[in-house]
């Protein structure tokens, strides 16, 4: 009896502690859930480590940018339970390893979530050679705050951004910082902010403003502000952002009013003008987006109404984030992503319109993306100076920047593939570019335009090579410098052999051949004649002639004797001239035998007796196909 309550007991007491434990992880994802990551961390650390406290524990360090702590938990989380976690913990944890950059590690996590390789380090590589400028950037100094971001231009001398200086605004539980204000300032030459005012209480309240842009008369601001009530989406209860616009009226901000495609149900952020006015340009995760946040535009009527929201599609949006959109005054998109590929966390990216649609989208690079956030990126295009903000620091910085031409984009070579002798496009040719220890740096086929075109790097030497199956090799070796010329035509002109050597034709088939004089072979014998070497002595000739030539040593015999007996013999007849032509120094990788027997008969003398000596005698051959 005695046995049976204690049993009882300690399973009221198991019970107890798994009901205790249940409400505890009830709490700390309450505090998941609205996003106050700092808090829920310590707590989830005391927690019993199952599937559910490790994933939130990670992405709690994720999102607080806690990189080691959330690399470790990540790590935890796949050795425990490996296939059952969902793939979107896979690029999370991709993110938080670039974020140390751990490129090899991350790659492996990003090509298994995209079902397709990942390199970041070549992207890297390519990148710092295509992207259209270098950036030298400078942080703009700044006391009084740990946490600034998102400067803009404002009027002639002055810039506005957003701030959590101001100590005495509650603090925000993803962070433990004080809620954002929007703050007007001068900014010196020497890179340092002054004059430092907040914007009034009507723009300025009890939560979050941020991101003003204003219109080129300064009479019109849009700004965020966040909603003060959460509103439950997807099992989460989330305060929204709006986009917000006030009117400057007598030297005070007023009439302060949410635009009318705004919504409690959603968020609409990160407002950017375009270059007429006519167009706003925002980031929101309302209904139809691609990914957890896209970037819109909408029309802004000339009667101060506005159209409907439009989506800038897939070229531009991924299923991650595209937030922080500009427009430059040359109608380039400016935009930060981490959907697209990057460096780690978000990077600024730009897109030209052309006809109406914005371009493939291209990553700034190196010199302006780290490998943690790059955004709220703005530029004046014609003075190649503008602001980005980053937290590669720890805490969201203002950075100021000028940009200069990348050099490496300006080295390029290119031309077009063309038959020698009838100007026609080879289109299908090989071009290979070697650096000056002939390694292959890039190669390609080309197109229907037979068109190539490479990156190049100053003060380098180079070699363009173009192929072609039947074709002679050409070489074209070239060098750059720094001042020079940086842009290289070559046109590779290649001649086929059938052109340049009289015994090389194309036959019906379309093989291109050696023709030799027939070569003899004793009967039922395979070694090579003393006439036959004088006739191989052309082919061994025209090999040494052009390196590259690659030849396939064909035997053939006619049809009479048996069928198994005829390919033997033809095999061993090919694999004696191919040694022979060894023999004479051509290297055996350029060579291949093979015998077919009876099998290709030139005429109609397929079986025995139904011809005479002399058209069996047309059968039985050697033939030499350039294969190369």
């Amino acid at each position: 009896m005695k046995k049976q309550i204690y049993i009882l007991a300690s399973l009221l007491l198991v019970s107890g502690i798994g009901f205790a434990q249940k409400k505890n992880l009830k709490r700390v994802n309450k505090l998941f859930e609205i996003r106050a990551y700092k808090d829920a961390a310590e707590i989830y650390e005391t927690k019993e480590r199952n599937q559910e406290v490790l994933q939130n524990l990670a992405d709690s360090y994720y999102y607080n940018t806690s990189l080691q702590k959330a690399i470790k938990t990540y790590r935890e989380l796949f050795v425990e339970y490996g296939d059952s976690i969902d793939i979107e913990y896979h690029f999370r944890y991709a993110q938080a390893l670039k974020g140390v950059k751990d490129y090899k590690e991350a790659d492996k996590h990003l090509s298994r979530y995209y079902n397709k390789s990942v390199n970041t380090s070549a992207f890297i590589e390519n990148t710092d050679k295509t992207t259209p400028h270098t950036f030298k950037l400078k942080q703009i100094e700044n006391q009084n705050s740990s946490s600034d971001f998102g400067l803009s231009f404002y009027g002639e001398n002055k810039v506005a951004f957003a701030s959590a200086r101001n100590s005495e605004n509650p603090s925000y539980s993803w962070n433990n910082l004080p809620y954002l204000d929007l703050y007007s300032a001068t900014l010196t030459n020497d890179n340092i902010l002054e004059d430092i005012v907040p914007f009034s209480d009507a723009i300025n309240t009890s939560t979050h403003e941020s991101n003003a842009v204003f219109t080129k008369n300064g009479k019109t601001m849009y700004f965020n502000r966040t909603n003060t009530t959460r509103k439950k989406t997807d099992e989460q209860r989330i305060a929204h952002i709006k986009i917000y616009k006030a009117e400057l009226v007598d030297g005070n901000w007023t009439n302060v009013s949410a635009l009318p495609f705004t919504s409690n149900a959603y968020s609409t952020e990160h407002p950017a003008l375009s270059k007429d006015e006519k167009t706003l340009y925002f980031a929101s995760d309302m209904p139809g987006t691609i990914g957890s946040f896209d970037i819109y535009k909408v029309a802004i009527n000339d009667d101060g109404t506005y159209g409907e929201p439009e989506n800038l599609g897939p070229t531009i949006n991924t299923k991650h984030r595209e937030q922080f959109p500009f427009i430059s005054e040359f109608n380039v998109l400016y935009f930060s992503s981490i959907g697209h590929q990057g460096y780690g966390g978000l990077d600024v990216f730009r897109s030209n319109k052309v006809n109406n649609t914005f371009d493939k989208p291209v990553n700034l690079g190196s010199s302006i993306n780290s490998n943690l956030d790059d955004f709220a990126y703005v530029v004046r295009e014609k003075d190649n100076k503008g602001y980005v903000s980053s937290n590669r620091t720890g805490y969201d910085r203002l950075f100021g920047f000028g940009r200069e031409e990348n050099p490496l984009t300006k080295y390029q070579v290119e031309g077009i593939v063309q038959d020698l002798n009838s100007k026609e496009l080879l289109a299908g040719s090989l071009v290979t570019l070697f650096d000056e220890s002939d390694t292959v740096i890039q190669d390609t086929i080309v197109g229907d335009d037979a068109h190539y075109i490479f990156k190049i790097e100053p003060n380098k030497k180079y070699k363009v090579r173009g192929t072609r199956k039947a074709y002679i090799p050409q070489d074209v070796e070239f060098s750059t410098d720094s001042k020079g010329k940086v842009q290289h035509n070559i046109y590779l002109s290649l001649e086929s052999f059938a052109d340049a050597e009289e015994r090389v034709k194309e036959n019906e088939k379309g093989d291109v051949q050696v023709e030799l004089d027939k070569i003899y072979f004793d009967f039922d014998k395979s070694n090579i004649r003393e006439d036959a070497a004088v006739t191989l002595q052309v082919l061994v000739d025209l090999m040494k002639k052009y390196p590259s030539m690659e030849v396939e040593v064909s035997a053939h015999t006619d049809a009479r004797g048996p069928d198994q007996y005829n390919l033997d013999l033809s095999k061993r007849r090919a694999a004696s001239t191919l040694e022979y032509l060894v023999s004479q120094g051509i290297d055996r990788a350029r060579l291949k035998s093979i015998g077919y027997g009876e099998m290709q008969p030139l005429n109609e003398c397929v079986k025995e007796g139904i011809c005479d000596d002399e058209a069996y005698d047309i059968n039985r051959r050697c033939e030499f196909t350039i294969l190369n």
